[in-house]
């Protein structure tokens, strides 16, 4: 049996090989699902970091990421109706502090990183009782390749206490979340030398507590700018792996991956449930990425993709960008307690409330940067992921035909994903060339398809999940 699977990996990727060298269109693959044991194509196993990655996920260093969130509380509160212009204190403080510290970083990049602090004017609004300007501080690190493929990093620097509406007291937001902010600044420090293919933004915004203000802003800027955000990484509470019971679990963390995109149209949400398609929505796809490359011992952590949205009661900054049609999803430590969320520093009943700093434990955030790291190196140096991916229903056949637009930028060609239909993650690969069609013969009816793209680094793309077309 192994060496009839050896034979037919030959074939397989004499097949491919072959493809690679026509025109990208010109011919559709067609693959015998009986040459293989366990059904066409390879066996799919995690993709391990290279030595460039290797290496920056080495340089991420707790003690910094203990300085920066150290640095954030230090300024009391930074409740986004705190005061602007004072040079010590509340969250215009924070925010030329930031946005000091990601120019820094950016001496590194020879001019390819620029830092920006976009802003504007919430009026009075849901949370919002005054005008109040809303600042976001963005360090872009400009793809060489594709600078308008984009993947976004990000944390929220804004703070609260139990009222939302309390400026004054101290909130220190220490896991909530200036760890979330620590991850995306340490990974600008670290990746402004080096040279992704894809453009990344390093985030941090502002309004979260108050409504997720700065992250829409963004997010509609970049839609309406056309800019084609491929994936962003929402960090929201990561600074801790201490649960309220004092159990720890600090070699995992949470990725909330929702279901059902809410920008789809009814027409299109009808389709995607008569196909089956509610799990393999953009942003369940942006996870199975990010957890096959970032589960290894260079991170040394376990990524727990959830079929959520996000928790109950709760949202975040990623939700802004799936509600403009980005894949977006939002890592949060693996367990919580309450009471160092969204509460006035007091005690009581000898019971310490407050999202004080000695709660969070800065290996374990500094694990977190590592995957987050993994995920958004591999996703701006991988080809970006298929577009207009479509499976022909146009007859009854026990075939599959998929077909895909070309990317120019595409150079080691695709590949045809596929899994049982009750299997969480893609099993298999087929790879079929440098075209924009290929027939498997293995039954739509049967498996669940998908196609990504191949660079010749080695890099693959998330997939992209087909729908009924020609």
């Amino acid at each position: 049996m192994r060496s009839l699977r050896i034979i037919s990996l030959y074939v397989l990727f004499t097949l491919g090989t072959k493809a690679f060298g026509q025109v990208a269109g010109s011919a559709s693959q067609c693959l015998d699902a009986h040459a293989w044991p366990d059904g066409p194509g390879f066996l799919i196993t995690p993709q391990q970091p290279d030595s460039e990655l290797t290496a920056m996920l080495k340089q991420v260093d707790p003690n910094r990421i203990k300085a920066i969130i150290e640095k954030l509380v230090s300024f009391g509160t930074r409740s986004t109706l705190s005061n602007q212009t004072d040079p010590v204190r509340g969250i215009g403080a924070a925010r030329d502090w930031i946005a000091s510290e990601m120019r820094s970083y950016a001496t590194a990049s020879n001019g390819r990183m620029k830092v920006t602090v976009p802003s504007y004017v919430q009026e009075p609004a849901n949370r919002i009782p005054t005008a109040t300007v809303i600042s976001d501080i963005v360090a872009t690190l400009q793809g060489s390749k594709e600078p308008n493929r984009v993947y976004v990093v990000s944390g929220h620097y804004d703070s609260r206490v139990t009222d939302v509406l309390n400026f004054v007291d101290d909130a220190p937001g220490a896991d909530d979340d200036a760890s979330g902010v620590a991850v995306s600044m340490e990974l600008a420090r670290i990746m402004a030398n080096h040279t992704p293919a894809a453009t990344i933004m390093f985030i941090a915004v502002a309004g979260e507590e108050q409504g997720l203000y700065g992250s829409d802003f963004l997010a509609r800027t970049l839609r309406e700018a056309n800019v084609d955000v491929q994936g962003m990484l929402n960090n929201d509470i990561v600074g801790s792996p201490m649960a309220d019971d004092g159990t720890e679990d600090p070699f995992n963390i949470r990725m909330f991956c929702g279901g059902m995109p809410p920008n789809e149209t009814a027409s299109r949400i009808s389709t995607r449930i008569s196909i089956g398609g509610e799990n393999d929505s953009p942003a369940r796809e942006l996870g199975r990425f990010v957890a096959g490359v970032a589960q290894n011992q260079a991170t040394r952590m376990n990524v727990q993709m959830m079929y959520r949205p996000d928790r109950y009661l709760r949202g975040s900054d990623h939700l802004s960008f799936l509600k403009y049609g980005f894949p977006a999803v939002r890592f949060t430590e693996p367990h919580e307690n309450f009471a160092h969320q969204h509460q006035d520093v007091r005690v009581e009943n000898g019971v310490q409330f407050g999202d004080l700093v000695e709660f969070v434990d800065f290996e374990f955030t500094a694990r977190v940067a590592r995957v987050n790291g993994a995920g958004i190196w591999s996703l701006a140096n991988a080809p970006g992921t298929p577009k207009n991916a479509r499976i022909d229903t146009s007859v009854l056949t026990n075939n599959s035909t998929l077909r895909w637009d070309a990317d120019p930028h595409v150079d080691g060609g695709y590949e045809i994903v596929w899994r049982p239909t009750d299997a969480p993650d893609w099993t298999h690969a087929i790879p079929v060339g440098l075209v924009t069609s290929a027939t498997i013969q293995l039954a739509k009816d049967n498996v669940m398809f998908g196609v990504r793209s191949v660079g010749k680094n080695g890099y693959r793309s998330p997939a992209a999940f087909p729908f009924p077309g020609t």
